[in-house]
């Protein structure tokens, strides 16, 4: 969260607003607390200008009545000097405003000169008039109190949406496919962030570059080595019609088996190379009967070397919204790899199935499964596991995971008892 730049733009606003909104509250506070102690002592001012000789007795006597409702402590008190009363002042007090201090309590009082020579006091506890100019002052940094929370919520909102466009985007390369290399679109952004957009953009197209010319690499090479072993193949076979010694057959055995896997590894290089291009036919209604009954009669000829039992264990047909030669290829490869990890005398099975959300399909074998640290890097090309002489390249479920990332799959290896794997692919509804 430190390292969010939204975070700490938020973070630091939200501080400076409310360090601001505090120091205004405190000059609020203090100046309607002056501007109310003002107004209260021209109150005074005004009430000692009303008071004359003739209504001295009068404003006394009435001074004296409590009023209902008035607080006790903001009471007025009225009294010449030289009278007893609550405030007792010194004879030579001069005439204005001025605080008092009477057995400890404090007063502000007005103190006026009438026309016939007496001197009237007008006073007020300054408690009482604390309390009246403290209320005045929190009524008038009440609205800080509200709106500031209201502002920092409101700056959150706001910062949150200036943000939208750019969590919009990284949510847009999350569910991107690994071989997606577009470029990224700019639209709504602010426009200190687009030139990391075009930079960024720059940085694929370099990178789709660097990756098309190792992929017609790869296509390349596997082409170009297509004829000599070709020619291999044809002399070799010309070679097994010669009256050989055991030595020299058991060599050209060798030599002949050594080319077919060179071959099955140049086609799957190529399969691979065609993959990792993007480029697939459109998608259409596949049978997985059918992609299985063609399935079984192209590998079946390598079952049977093995005196492996395959068959298809579901009746019912399933259908699957792809292209058929991907759903071939993946099937392929998934049943020549249970093929040929399982044990002579082994069994695979194909099956079937859909459910409400998912159409699935499912090949199980008798081999020696795949233990659960290896069974995310099986999926790396030129990946195989330790300890099995099972004859491949580590290309065919680097293939299967590829055609499936493309169609949106999910793949489960699942290990089965006594012994066994269960490899699973589920497709989108």
């Amino acid at each position: 969260m430190r390292r969010s730049l939204q975070f700490r733009l938020s973070a630091w606003l939200s501080a400076l607003i409310t360090i601001m909104a505090a120091m205004g509250t405190v000059v609020a506070f203090k100046v309607a607390f002056h501007e109310a102690n003002e107004v209260q002592d021209g109150q005074l001012l005004q009430v000692a200008a009303l008071i004359t000789p003739h209504m001295l007795d009068v404003v006394k006597a009435e001074a004296r009545e409590q009023v209902a409702g008035a607080d006790p402590e903001s009471k007025l008190v009225i009294q010449t000097l030289n009278e007893a009363g609550p405030v007792l002042l010194p004879a030579a007090s001069p005439d204005g405003l001025q605080n008092a201090t009477v057995e400890g309590v404090t007063w502000r009082v007005v103190i006026k000169t009438l026309a016939d020579g007496k001197r009237v006091l007008v006073g007020q506890k300054t408690l009482g008039r604390d309390e009246i100019a403290r209320n005045s002052a929190l009524a008038t940094i009440m609205p800080f109190a509200v709106l500031v929370p209201l502002l920092l919520i409101a700056l959150r909102v706001i910062v949150s949406r200036m943000f939208r466009p750019l969590a919009m985007l990284s949510s847009s390369l999350d569910v991107r496919s690994d071989h997606d290399l577009s470029p990224l679109s700019g639209a709504h952004l602010p426009s200190e962030i687009t030139p990391f957009v075009v930079a960024i953009n720059r940085l694929l197209m370099r990178v789709s570059t660097s990756v098309a010319s190792q992929r017609r690499f790869i296509a390349d090479a596997a082409h170009e080595l297509r004829s000599p072993l070709t020619a291999l193949s044809l002399q070799a076979e010309r070679l097994d019609a010669c009256d050989l010694s055991s030595v020299a057959r058991e060599r050209l055995d060798a030599m002949r088996r050594g080319l077919r896997r060179s071959r099955d590894l140049l086609n799957q290089l190529l399969t691979f190379a065609r993959l990792q291009g993007g480029h697939s036919e459109q998608e259409g209604v596949v049978r997985m009967q059918e992609v299985y009954r063609n399935v079984l009669e192209e590998l079946m000829p390598l079952a049977e070397a093995r005196r492996i039992d395959i068959g298809v264990s579901s009746d019912a047909d399933v259908i699957v919204n792809a292209p058929y030669s991907d759903m071939l290829v993946l099937v392929r490869n998934i049943v020549d790899n249970a093929i040929r990890y399982t044990p002579e005398g082994g069994r695979v099975d194909l099956s079937m199935g859909a459910d409400a959300h998912h159409a699935w399909i499912r090949v199980d074998d008798t081999g020696p499964g795949i233990r659960d640290e290896d069974q995310r890097r099986v999926f790396d090309p030129f990946y195989r596991v330790l300890g099995n002489d099972a004859e491949g390249s580590g290309l065919g479920l680097s293939i299967v995971s590829t055609i499936a990332a493309r169609l949106q799959a999910g793949i489960e290896l699942l290990n089965t008892k006594p012994a066994g794997l269960a490899v699973t692919v589920r497709f989108k509804g």
